[in-house]
């Protein structure tokens, strides 16, 4: 179980990522957002062709219709979530998209009849009690960052509808037969949403080229594969209340590569986000199952 928690807590690491890189460019939203999910889906390619070489049953057309729902809600997370991320600090940022422990319970309900447990309960309104006072502050202080939260919290509704199908769509066996069809279809949506505003075809540098490279490999084959195999192994919940830590390494990423200095609100939160952590990996660490 502690392995399952390590890799997961690697890969909020590497999700964290994504908030650096979408600010270190300067290309369109949503054509960023659109090669983001191209350069994961090319990667992941040799691994979708080995699983489906090993599963002679699975069939490519049925495969893609699974992937329709989540490909879409994922392209419209990260067009809202490229979009957000550059109207507030990189903090904010990542802790507002990461607040699926608010409605990752409303999910689980309606589509698994599952209810909470009590360490589940604690650990969700132990972690969530700073990104209240998150927003109080915010939106005393700047009505921009404000805008910003809320075009971030947007994204988050997205981002939890399209983890919770992660579980849903488990049948397939193999991860990639899952994940690689989803990152294909969102990266087709955002690319032709992205024609009605920009062109695609225009100089790039190495340095855009190698910025689109490592927002599409670190934050999106790693991370984001890690967060869908997480969701067949961990519980949900527990899924959900650990992306509430992409928040703190967004935070000193931040401080480090932008000069973004965090105020004494971050620690206040960084510290509940960890307390929260910790109470649900240690229900999950006793219990094996969901």
């Amino acid at each position: 179980m502690v392995i399952k928690f390590l890799i997961l807590l690697f890969g909020e690491l590497a999700c964290s990522s994504a908030v650096i890189f979408i600010k270190a460019s300067h290309e369109h939203p949503i054509l960023l957002a659109a090669y983001r999910l191209f350069v994961a889906a090319i990667a992941l390619t040799p691994a979708y062709i080995s699983a489906m070489r090993a599963q002679p049953e699975y069939r490519i057309l049925r495969g893609l219709r699974q992937a329709f729902l989540p490909g879409a809600l994922l392209a419209l997370h990260f067009i809202s979530w490229i979009i957000g991320a550059r109207m507030t600090p990189s903090a904010n940022a990542s802790l507002i998209v990461n607040l699926v422990p608010v409605v990752m319970p409303v999910f689980l309900i309606v589509m698994f009849r599952e209810s909470l447990t009590r360490a589940e309960l604690v650990g969700t309104i132990v972690a969530m009690s700073g990104t209240a006072m998150l927003f109080v502050t915010d939106f005393n202080l700047s009505r921009a960052y404000f805008l910003g939260d809320a075009v971030c919290f947007l994204s988050m509704l997205f981002f939890g509808f399209y983890l919770i199908l992660a579980r849903k769509n488990r049948q397939n066996g193999s991860i990639w037969l899952y994940v690689v069809p989803v990152y294909a279809i969102a990266g087709v949506i955002c690319f032709v949403i992205a024609l009605a505003f920009v062109s695609p075809i225009k100089p790039y540098t190495l340095g855009d080229i190698a910025i689109i490279a490592a927002l599409g490999l670190i934050p999106t084959v790693v991370g984001h594969s890690i967060l869908n195999y997480s969701m067949l192994h961990v519980r949900s919940q527990v899924v959900s209340i650990m992306s509430l830590t992409q928040f703190i390494f967004a935070g000193i990423s931040g401080y480090f590569f932008f000069r973004e200095i965090p105020d004494r609100m971050f620690y206040v939160v960084s510290l509940l986000v960890c307390a929260g952590s910790l109470i649900s990996f240690d229900l999950f660490a006793n219990r094996a199952k969901r």
